[in-house]
């Protein structure tokens, strides 16, 4: 081979070894062309956030923490703090009596027992002028309206009257209140009684050189407080509204301001309750939304927009704890009974059992019961129910961690573990309670919202959280009255609602989290 032919074949070799290093440059792996492969914890929340349902409940749940921690933190009003208004309210004010019967007054030295009083109202209701008793003839003689004397062989024994003379400061004798009766049953405004020379002015008063006496009326007046003296000029007031029917009407006293007066009649009884409006200084209770107040006020004059943001604040932060609480004893003695078995699993599922056995509802009950009778205080109270809600609700996570524990502890791994030397508690809590993890998030995510609906079941039954301390179910307690439920729909309706998203979150996200940690989901 000639020079020329080497030189020809070295170039064609050298060719080939650039093109081959061209193709294996283009087909290298770079960054660009590398298979991305995802770790485990990125894979879960792919999948998490794969799923509508999920990604709407964590939306729920970031919204109602938002604005339960942060919204109580901008809102102007504190939890506890109240509204007051001054308010028109009637309140009882006087009762009045109307006499519909015949009383009777002997006169002086005489004697008109009850018997004659009989033998006089059944005459009467004949219309005779007389009647006999004990072969006495008694002789009656018409007065007036409602108005009549007895007599006897001439001799006044007794009057009969539905108009009443009542004293002021001195007594009035016999003749006195006769003359007067006489008098204003026959509608004169004078008349002369042992001497002296009396009026009756417009408000049926007994008038002696000026001076107020007595006063006569059919009606009985009693003010409900003590010291309170009601102006002749009222009563006829009063007198002309029960004649006229009136339900409601205005006064001004002389020198006064003009008063409002409500009249309700008892005909059972034949009372009138007269009630007077008076300004009152009181809480600004069941206020419709306004700019003040967006969601309106409670019963107590509190914002119920401030009141929601605290109540969301109690409810989720019981309901993290008490969680907490049965994650902490759940796993403790279900790792023990799954790692161990025979005598110590059979013992802890045993109490499993017996905890299963407590009727846990009436027994909230009875303690709440107890620490009212104790007069616990609210703060006091509110961890006591967290304990006892979480002292009541950890066997379920205990089987299921047990569960759990009973399967991975024959894999290669713990037999892996356990010929390193490894430490018992070590190979518990280092090894085998974190393959247990996604399971119990799962189930301790589901275990919120029936905590959360738990504590607002017994705040509405009256045994959880106290006020002045805000959960959504005492907020919800407003609704065992159905006024309120029907007029005041600002008062529940929104902590129902709050409660609503916030449960239904967390079943979202349980769910959700369930699927993601499933290896065999396609989502």
């Amino acid at each position: 081979m000639n020079d020329k032919n080497i030189k020809e074949l070295e170039n064609t070799e050298f060719e080939n070894v650039n093109e081959t290093a061209d193709n294996e440059e283009q087909l290298s792996l770079n960054d660009d062309r590398r298979v991305k492969v995802l770790s485990p914890t990125a894979m879960v929340v792919k999948r998490f956030f794969r799923n509508r349902l999920a990604v709407l409940g964590l939306i729920m749940l970031v919204s109602m923490f938002i604005f339960s921690f942060i919204g109580g933190l901008i809102s102007p009003y504190g939890q506890d703090e109240q509204f007051y208004r001054y308010e028109n309210q009637m309140k009882d004010y006087l009762g009045i009596v109307e006499n519909y019967e015949f009383r009777y007054l002997s006169a002086d030295g005489q004697k008109f027992d009850s018997v004659l009083q009989a033998k006089f109202q059944l005459a009467y209701q004949k219309k005779q002028t007389s009647f006999e008793y004990k072969n006495v003839t008694y002789d009656i003689t018409e007065e007036g309206t409602d108005f009549y004397s007895v007599h006897s062989n001439g001799t006044m024994l007794a009057m009969a009257f539905k108009d009443i003379v009542n004293n002021d400061g001195a007594e009035l004798t016999f003749t006195e209140k006769y003359e007067a009766l006489k008098a204003y049953t026959a509608g004169q405004n004078a008349f002369t009684a042992d001497g002296k020379n009396y009026t009756i002015d417009e408000a049926h008063e007994i008038l002696l050189d000026g001076q107020k006496v007595g006063f006569i009326s059919r009606l009985v007046i009693s003010p409900v407080e003590n010291g309170v003296v009601v102006s002749p000029e009222l009563k006829v007031k009063l007198e002309e509204a029960i004649a006229a029917k009136v339900d409601e009407f205005t006064f001004t006293e002389p020198g006064g301001e003009e008063e409002t007066y409500k009249l309700s009649y008892d005909a059972a009884t034949y009372n009138w309750t007269v009630k007077k409006g008076k300004e009152t200084y009181v809480y600004d209770a069941y206020t419709p939304p306004s700019k003040e107040h967006l969601l309106g006020t409670d019963k107590n004059g509190m914002d119920m927009l401030t009141r929601l943001m605290y109540g969301g604040r109690v409810s989720l932060i019981i309901g993290f704890i008490v969680v907490f609480i049965e994650v902490v004893i759940g796993v403790s003695l279900g790792g023990l009974a799954g790692y161990f078995g025979k005598w110590v699993d059979m013992l802890i599922m045993r109490i499993v059992d017996i905890f299963y056995c407590i009727p846990s509802m009436p027994l909230i009950i009875i303690l709440g019961a107890a620490m009212d009778a104790m007069k616990v205080e609210p703060m006091t109270r509110m961890f006591y129910l967290m304990l006892i809600l979480g002292f009541l609700g950890w066997p379920g996570i205990t089987r299921l961690v047990r569960g759990q524990i009973l399967s991975l502890r024959e894999q290669e791994f713990m037999t892996a573990t356990e010929a390193c030397g490894i430490r018992v508690s070590r190979r518990i809590f280092k090894h085998l309670i974190p393959n247990v993890i996604p399971q119990l998030i799962v189930s301790a995510t589901m275990s919120l919202g029936s905590t959360i609906i738990m504590e607002a079941t017994l705040s509405f039954l009256g045994i959880g959280v106290k006020f002045p301390f805000a959960s959504w179910g005492n907020i919800i307690t407003d609704v065992n009255d159905a006024y309120v439920m029907t007029h005041y729909w600002f008062v529940w309706i929104p902590a129902g609602i709050c409660l609503l998203i916030a449960v239904l979150g967390f079943n979202f996200v349980g769910d959700g989290l369930r699927d993601a940690f499933d290896p065999k989901m396609k989502r």
